[in-house]
């Protein structure tokens, strides 16, 4: 009986990771393109359509949405533990340290939505794509550099890290404004109530977990009621959770909630949401349509270049205004190596994608043109970072 504690303790130091992490998401991809296009397709279908969970809370919900709405939010708390750790603790405490990756987080936004709204402009659900493009995937990214760049400084994790939680608070602000159709001003006030009881209970040293669950639930779905997106309760949790350690204290909430956490979200809510985001039919004639649908050449072009030209281009003008400096021990041919593997969007942007557009083939060529245009940002990235290995030792 023994062994079993000391095997669960294995797989969850396994789950966290960076590269696990990614290899898994990658194989629930994999998964969902098969079965979608195999003889389970309607068996697919009818399990990502099946409506669970009680009507009277309104969370009568499709497992897909579930997948979507609730499964992701628990990889926003992560990702909001991460934000909440570099402001306090981080690179983000550091006003010029902060900057270069600020500065790269926001061109690496806005030249992408530029590029993809340019190439789109007119076109059929051109005025719904520029957002797809935005959002950088932590979990693939920071896969791919642990992967490819291994032996190179830590700053340029350090710098790509910061840079994917900026990205993502933008992506997720982004779907707050953009994808709240009807608000319940209500829901929303009894939400932010909720938060901060739980931000209160975090500064009143309150230790009992019976109480945190239960109000955590309870600003989700009630956020989830009020029309805004319900995985912005993830962040708002994450930032409200307490990260310095109090004397006696083994380790601060915040770093307890992280390392319970990760491995939950890159061995089970992140690959549950890739398998019913990423079930794309595939025709014949599927790339030819991609590449006539101005659209999803947008998005592509967007992952593809618009985010290296963004971060790279963020990344100058901080320096060229005298705001940051690269970090020790890195070269330009770093970080252009990293900010082609900034488009890896991948989660955030299917998320995106399919709260952009309606159900039907139009959706599928844009979340296709999100899983080539990572693929290649990834590949991309990962020929320029095993270039710098190779060459790092001389500069």
């Amino acid at each position: 009986m023994a062994a079993g504690p000391g095997r669960l303790a294995e797989v969850v130091r396994f789950l966290r990771t960076e590269q696990i992490g990614g290899l898994i998401m990658l194989g629930a991809t994999a998964l969902a393109l098969i079965v979608a296009n195999s003889p389970l397709a309607g068996a697919y279908t009818d399990l990502s359509e099946t409506v669970i969970g009680p009507a009277a809370l309104h969370l009568d919900l499709s497992v897909e949405d579930w997948a979507k709405d609730g499964l992701l939010s628990v990889f926003f708390v992560v990702a909001g533990l991460e934000l909440k750790r570099e402001i306090v603790v981080g690179e983000l405490h550091d006003f010029r340290a902060a900057m270069l990756p600020i500065f790269g987080a926001a061109g690496g936004m806005v030249i992408p939505a530029l590029v993809c709204f340019v190439i789109a402009f007119g076109a059929p659900g051109g005025a719904d794509a520029w957002a797809v493009p935005t959002a950088t995937d932590i979990a693939f990214a920071l896969a791919v550099l642990a992967i490819a760049g291994a032996g190179l400084p830590v700053g340029l994790r350090v710098f790509l890290l910061t840079l994917a939680i900026v990205d993502d608070l933008g992506a997720i602000l982004l779907i707050a404004f953009l994808f709240t159709a009807k608000l319940s001003v209500l829901a929303l006030l009894a939400a932010i109530g909720a938060l901060a009881a739980y931000a209160a209970l975090q500064q009143m040293r309150f230790k009992g977990w019976w109480l945190y669950v239960p109000l955590c639930f309870a600003a989700w779905a009630l956020l989830h009621a009020s029309g805004v997106h319900a995985t912005l309760a993830g962040v708002a949790i994450g930032l409200a959770t307490r990260v310095r350690r109090d004397p006696g204290e083994d380790e601060a909430p915040a770093e307890w909630l992280e390392h319970t956490l990760q491995p939950i979200s890159a061995g089970i809510c992140v690959p549950l949401f890739a398998f019913f985001a990423a079930g794309i039919p595939i025709k014949g004639g599927s790339v030819a349509e991609l590449f006539a649908d101005r659209a999803a050449v947008g998005v592509l072009a967007g992952l593809v270049v618009g985010k290296f030209v963004g971060v790279m281009g963020g990344a100058w003008l901080a320096m060229r205004l005298r705001l940051a400096g690269l970090p020790a021990g890195l070269h330009w041919r770093d970080l252009a190596a990293v900010s082609a593997l900034t488009g890896c969007g991948f989660t955030v942007s299917l998320l995106i994608a399919e709260l952009a557009f309606a159900e039907g083939d139009q959706q599928n060529r844009i979340k296709m043109a999100v899983l080539v245009g990572s693929l290649v940002a990834a590949l991309l990235g990962a020929a320029g970072l095993r270039r710098r290995v190779r060459t790092h030792p001389e500069g």
